[in-house]
């Protein structure tokens, strides 16, 4: 079987993120990569959005910017502005489509559906697959969305709603995401943070109906597109083996209080490239401890607490939007850090940092 110097297993947004980091920055000119996927067609599947607190590759993949949001609960709202930090939405068929394309273009680098179609024993291999356990009874971050497009203009695409909760939450954490592309296209996610072994609360279709004929009042509409998943908001225990790097999910680039991963990623490919010939004995690439830390209390509170945590969400959005927006993206300072916990309800947190 062939050899190769680098093997990526998995090639969805991580693994294709790190082969073109590579190949763009002529780290493939001399070296082989093997890309392991089993997928047959790479279409539109998913749609990354994220406040744009750093520069990254695929701006020509970004189908929207937005500078304004809203964040709700019920009877009151935050208008915030994000200028210099837009929220954008990049797709995923798009992204796909470019790297596809680049990555082909390099006959050093060969694509495979089966890690055992090639031997990787003296291959430096980044694993993007995270470990398969049974894990429904942890907190995760699960949602159903629909593309929609009406026959006339419906939608102000100048704003877009990043939380409303508003909604029925049986006894957990609920809220609906709106993103409008343009006057007559938005996507609508319907999303609860929870384990996956409630049933009940999985009746995502029902769910996005009746918010947009009750609540939206949009009744005249097709839609386009569907995206359903999952994010873990836990850690990821992944073995390691020594000739082995986790990335993406798999490496801990998944901000746990947030599910946002996208720029995680794009951070840590560069930190691969410009590291890549002593990587193994390289300090491993982490989001951060602070944050890490921060994360471990909110999620004690978030499961102790379901209820309150509209509210509390509501809270962190009083905080000016930049320092908000730099907390939630991992890119905050000492003081933005304290101004949003000091929005939080302190005893809560108390007990929740010694349970």
């Amino acid at each position: 079987m062939k050899e190769f110097d680098y093997v990526i297993k998995g090639a969805g947004c991580a693994g294709l993120s790190l082969a073109y980091e590579l190949n763009q920055n002529q780290k493939l000119e001399k070296k082989t990569l093997a890309i392991v996927e089993p997928r047959q067609i790479y279409d539109r599947d998913k749609t990354w959005s994220f406040w744009k607190t750093i520069n990254h590759n695929f701006d020509d993949c970004v189908i929207k910017n937005w500078s304004n949001f809203t964040v709700n609960i019920k009877g009151k709202m935050h208008h915030l502005k994000c200028d210099d930090t837009p929220y954008q939405t990049v797709n995923s068929g798009i992204f796909y489509k470019k790297i596809i394309s680049n990555l082909k273009s390099n006959s050093n680098i060969s694509f495979f559906k089966d890690i055992n179609e090639i031997n990787t024993e003296r291959s430096l291999i980044f694993n993007s697959v995270p470990n398969k356990g049974e894990f429904k009874d942890r907190l995760w971050q699960h949602f159903f969305g629909v593309e929609i497009e009406t026959p006339k203009d419906t939608f102000d695409d100048k704003i877009f709603n990043l939380m409303d909760f508003d909604c029925d939450q049986r006894n957990s954490v609920h809220f609906y995401y709106t993103l409008p592309f343009s006057k007559n296209k938005a996507l609508i996610e319907t999303t609860w943070l929870s384990s996956l072994n409630n049933e009940n609360i999985m009746d995502y279709e029902n769910q996005i109906k009746e918010y947009l004929e009750k609540k939206l009042k949009i009744k005249d509409y097709k839609i386009i597109f569907k995206e359903k998943g999952a994010i873990p908001l836990f850690k990821q225990i992944n073995s390691t083996k020594n000739n082995e790097i986790n990335i993406g999910t798999a490496g801990g680039m998944t901000r746990l209080s947030t599910g946002y991963t996208f720029l995680n990623i794009q951070e840590h490919s560069k930190y691969i490239r410009e590291n890549l010939e002593k990587i193994k004995n390289k300090k491993k690439y982490t989001i951060g401890k602070k944050y890490h830390f921060l994360d471990e209390i909110f999620i004690r509170v978030l499961k102790d607490n379901p209820k309150l945590m509209p509210e509390i969400f509501f809270k962190m959005f009083e905080v000016e939007s930049k320092k908000v927006i730099n907390f939630l993206s991992n890119k905050s300072n000492l003081l933005e850090d304290i101004s949003v916990i000091l929005k939080m309800p302190k005893l809560l947190f108390i007990k929740a940092l010694f349970k």
